[in-house]
């Protein structure tokens, strides 16, 4: 038997990271910032910051299809892609995967959207950037549906400083424990429809209130980063780096040490392990241009390959690779699987106002923070935990016209040129309760096109999710018809799982590892040098944005590996 010592030599590295999203690129900065050797592993295509945003200055009549999906390509290429609340359009369909190359089962509707390139889906997320707190972290104590979190917000608290201050949040410190507040750049200003209901909701409710939102588009320069210019093209890439991405922001930092090493078109197959160590070793992938297996060595490994994929590759790993069920001795692996549920709420039409109008378009709105289930008072009789409201106000444009297209005439014109009433809409985000029997399992007789088993979803929102809903439409009703809005209509679209992007659970945490998978430093109970920092180790999935706690969970994470590696104890 010969052995390539050279070539294995290549292949090893102090740390490896399972995707470069969101978790993947902070982890990539932490640990390379760390002196670690770094191999980051993305399985699909390289996505570089600016030269490869084709679409990011087109103009509107740049697009074909007046920027939309033809039928055909709903129909073959995205007919999973194409439900998404993001619009999936000519300028945007490059960030999205095309479904026939990227098959799944569906037991039960759900909407797995996805983004397989480098920055994932860092570089088409809402941006919205909250803080969760106790709570959320407290809540299952509290009502006694899951298991209680390892942490509680003083361990994050820390962490979510350092990330805001690098990454640049704007906001506003509103002073409320729902939403702790966090390290700001000036926030974004609500035009005068925002700021009548906003003050309507403060004389009327003392348990509400309306703020502009958090988000991680910066106002001012930040970090070398250029000033957001409200041109609400986000989706297709910004030139300015004025949003978080791992393109923008956290990849470049860990290229610059000098540590990183990047490798797009890197399915990864399974966790490697050693039966006389006791650890993982390494991962297998497959190369998805060549189809060829390769093995890579790490001392520590980070998935953060987003919830659904990550869990995936750990239960390829218990059957193919861990010994004993190891990485599954609790059960749990696969189960829990979370979704915000939404596309419910309430629109009403203003009268006032005439003489106003707003500039730019500005990347968020405003929010009605939760006010349910928070406290004695606030108690609900009919479902647990709780929703926020998102809101926005706006004047009709031109197309309110559109039942004249075929007029025509100077008075037409002249209509065209003048805004309509202004109009305010709320939309919920309200939390799913974790259940065992919602799940995600492989199905080995199903291959993909790279002959791996596809992923089966049996997820369900449930009674609790149902009932929530019902508050979320009247809740927002009522504050419109307290502000004094007009033609109120209340809608509920529905919301199967996956549609919100906020897939959560499925290798959860947890204190005792007869009932988790990971502990409270995101470290595998079963196989230590095994970490996660993604969705899919959430115990709950609170009202919604839990990225910016993903990235404080992988800071906190990679801090403590680090030194546990110094330690020698990894």
């Amino acid at each position: 038997m010969h052995l390539n010592i050279q070539s294995k030599r290549q292949q090893t590295f102090d740390a490896i990271v399972v995707g470069s999203g969101i978790s993947g690129g902070w982890a990539a900065k932490e640990l390379c910032e760390k002196g670690l050797k770094t191999l980051v592993l993305e399985r699909g295509r390289m996505v570089r910051h600016v030269a490869d945003y084709p679409t990011m200055n087109w103009n509107p009549w740049d697009s074909p299809y007046a920027d939309r999906l033809t039928a055909k390509e709903i129909q073959e290429d995205y007919p999973v892609q194409s439900r998404t609340s993001y619009a999936v359009l000519q300028s945007t369909k490059h960030f999205f995967v095309n479904d026939r190359d990227y098959p799944y089962i569906q037991k039960k509707p759900f909407t797995w959207m996805r983004g397989d390139h480098v920055g994932g889906k860092s570089l088409m997320w809402a941006r919205w950037a909250y803080r969760w707190s106790d709570y959320d972290f407290a809540a299952p104590t509290k009502d006694g549906v899951g298991i209680d979190w390892p942490i509680r917000y003083r361990d994050l608290a820390p962490w979510y400083d350092y990330v805001e201050s690098y990454i640049g949040v704007s906001g506003e410190r509103d002073g409320i424990a729902q939403t702790p507040d966090g390290k700001f750049l000036p926030p974004w200003e609500m035009n005068c429809i925002e700021k009548h209901v906003k003050a309507k909701v403060a004389a009327h409710y003392t348990d509400r209130m309306l703020a502009i939102g958090r988000t991680a588009n910066i106002t001012v320069q930040h970090g070398g980063r250029g000033a957001c210019m409200a041109r609400s093209l986000c989706e297709r890439g910004c030139p300015y780096g004025a949003y978080f991405s791992s393109n923008a922001v956290t990849l470049p930092a860990a290229d610059s040490t000098g540590s990183m090493t990047l490798r797009p078109h890197s399915i990864v197959h399974t966790i490697l392990y050693d039966r006389s160590r006791k650890k993982a070793t390494g991962v297998r992938i497959i190369d998805a241009q060549t189809k060829q297996t390769i093995d890579f060595y790490g001392k520590v490994i980070f998935l953060c390959a987003s919830a659904l994929a990550s869990t995936g590759i750990l239960l390829r790993s218990v059957k193919e690779s861990f010994p004993d069920e190891l990485g599954n001795t609790s059960g749990e692996l696969g189960h829990n699987v979370m979704d915000n549920h939404f596309r419910v709420g309430a629109r009403g039409i203003h009268d006032g106002y005439t003489d106003q109008y707003y500039k730019g378009r500005r990347p968020v709105g405003v929010l009605v923070p939760r006010f349910q289930n928070l406290d004695q008072k606030t108690q609900r009789k009919d479902y647990l935990r709780g929703f926020v409201l998102y809101g926005s106000g706006s004047r009709a444009g031109y197309m309110r016209n559109e039942p004249d297209a075929y007029a025509f005439g100077a008075d037409y014109k002249n209509r065209l040129t003048k805004p309509g009433p202004w109009s305010f809409g709320f939309l919920g985000f309200g939390e799913c309760l974790p259940n065992h029997q919602n799940q995600v399992y492989l199905d080995y007789d199903r291959p993909d096109p790279w002959g791996l088993p596809q992923l089966v979803m049996d997820v369900a929102h449930g009674q609790n999710e149902k009932a929530m809903r019902k508050e979320m439409q009247s809740a927002s009703a009522e504050m419109l018809e307290a502000a004094g809005f007009r033609d109120i209509r209340t809608y509920d679209e529905k919301s199967e799982p996956g549609l919100s992007i906020h897939e959560m659970g499925s290798a959860r945490m947890g204190k005792d590892p007869k009932t988790s998978v990971f502990n409270r430093w995101n470290q595998m109970h079963d196989i230590p040098n095994v970490f996660a920092t993604d969705g899919s180790v959430m115990c709950s999935n609170g009202w919604g944005n839990p990225s910016l706690t993903y990235m404080a969970m992988t800071a906190r994470a990679c801090d403590y590996a680090v030194k546990e590696m110094r330690k020698n104890n990894l």
